[in-house]
């Protein structure tokens, strides 16, 4: 079988990580050329650092190189990586983003997360509690990045000139790709890596303020990036719920349902022989109403699952397929209404394919757009009203908002609670569904043997 180049990256990265952790401190900077493949390489080395438990810092020369490497990095690690553009404004949204990546990846608990990395992630935080506190609640009030929350990432992306947004801290290994070693850098790094030649002057990332045209182009460009990691987890997390719901009422709903009607039964006759009995009469219309809710739910369900497809797991590559259809046609970077509408119909058609597996059906829906950019429908008509950049800005600053928000409704759901609580019985050799099953047979093969003799 020949070696793909994402296995030469990962041999590379190896080799250059052996010959780092060797180096005793106060090593002289290595060099190495840049390799055939340099952003896979340095996402494998990235990779390799986390699972080793080795901080990072990975300096580049201006914010064009990040979205290539952020988009490298295994999505498993994503949100442990701190990829900060050097224009504050954009900054704040990184972090926020990132932020709420970390946070959802902690809540949600998956196997994903209990890797070596995320481990020595949970004993970081663990080490600052206070500080992981306030990170969760910020919402970047005031526009700036608050220096202190570097300490929470293990790995740092950014260009050198945003080096002097955050509070100092030694890190366990530098590289330089394609820029220049400061001579400050050089003093005080203990274990240093430069990766190919400096790719001449760093583009100039400071805007002036009445550059409002590119800053708000700057600030879509970053909201598009990191709202296509957000929309992905959001996905993910209701693709996860919906098989687990499928899952709890094949095996826990119809029995809850049929305990409810047998309870509301055993009111309604203990209500008939005390007719006086004004307490006995609610409590049954209660029991009788909650009963009728159990099994229009459990109807619902089983309507809905009769015209959905078994679930399929989600591999890698349609993860990330997901994730690049994401940032090509979100609906918030519209032209205007007509093409703002054809972009929502195929995010759409986007989430059905993700939720269903489906890696063949994302990659028709990218050729599908791809296709229509030359004729996209409506994109000639004369009656619709451009966007501004400020109006697309905008609608993705509420994008984002309302995808922190609908994370947060979903985690705090009695469902999901309990959808964690069956992935963790099961991290302990227990079906927790199974369990619940049982209690409800035996609570219902009771409430039968009560109503026979009642």
């Amino acid at each position: 079988m020949m070696a793909t180049d994402g296995d030469a990256a990962t041999r590379l990265a190896e080799r250059w990580f052996t010959r780092l952790a060797k180096a005793p401190p106060g090593t002289m900077p290595f060099e190495e050329s840049l390799p055939a493949e340099p952003v896979a390489t340095l996402a494998a080395f990235v990779a390799i650092a986390l699972a080793r438990g080795r901080s990072l810092l990975i300096l580049v020369a201006d914010d064009e190189a990040l979205p290539e490497l952020s988009n490298a990095l295994a999505l498993a690690i994503r949100p442990l990586c701190l990829v900060l553009p050097a224009a504050d404004f954009a900054a704040t949204i990184a972090l926020r983003a990132t932020l709420s990546l970390m946070k959802s990846r902690l809540w949600r608990d998956g196997e994903e997360s209990r890797t070596a990395a995320w481990n020595h992630q949970r004993q970081r935080l663990a080490a600052c509690p206070g500080l992981w506190q306030r990170a969760q609640s910020w919402s970047a009030p005031d526009g700036n990045v608050p220096p202190e929350f570097a300490a929470l990432f293990p790995v740092h992306v950014h260009p050198l000139a945003a080096r002097t947004m955050l509070a100092p801290r030694q890190v366990d290994i530098t590289l330089l790709y394609r820029c220049d070693a400061t001579p400050d850098l050089v003093a005080s790094t203990g274990c240093l890596l430069q990766i190919g030649l400096h790719a001449g002057p760093a583009r100039p990332t400071a805007l002036a303020p009445d550059d409002e045209i590119p800053r708000l182009l700057h600030e879509r460009a970053q909201l598009t990036q990191d709202i296509a990691d957000l929309e992905l987890e959001l996905a993910s997390v209701e693709a996860e719920l919906d098989e687990f719901t499928r899952d709890y009422y094949a095996r826990v709903g119809r029995l809850l349902a049929e305990q409810d009607a047998l309870q509301a039964s055993l009111a309604r006759r203990a209500a008939e022989r005390q007719p006086e009995d004004a307490g006995m009469r609610t409590t049954a219309e209660e029991r009788e109403r909650h009963a009728e809710q159990s099994a229009s739910e459990s109807k619902r369900f089983n309507r809905a699952q009769a015209r959905e497809a078994p679930a399929v797991p989600r591999s890698e590559a349609t993860k990330r397929l997901y994730r690049r259809i994401a940032q090509q046609i979100h609906p918030d970077r519209a032209d205007d209404e007509a093409d703002r509408a054809w972009r929502t119909q195929l995010m759409i058609e986007a989430n059905h394919a993700y939720r269903d597996g489906d890696e063949q059906g994302l990659q028709y829906l990218a050729a599908k757009w791809k296709a229509s950019r030359a004729s996209a429908p409506g994109a000639n008509e004369t009656a619709s009203v451009p966007s501004t950049p400020r109006l697309q800005v905008e609608r993705l600053r509420a994008r984002l908002a309302t995808i922190e928000s609908e994370l947060h409704r979903l985690f705090g759901s009695r469902l999901y609670e309990l959808f964690v609580a069956t992935r963790h019985a099961s991290r302990q050799g227990r079906n927790l569904l199974d369990e619940m099953a049982r209690q409800l047979e035996a609570s219902i093969t009771g409430l039968r043997r009560e109503l026979a003799g009642s």
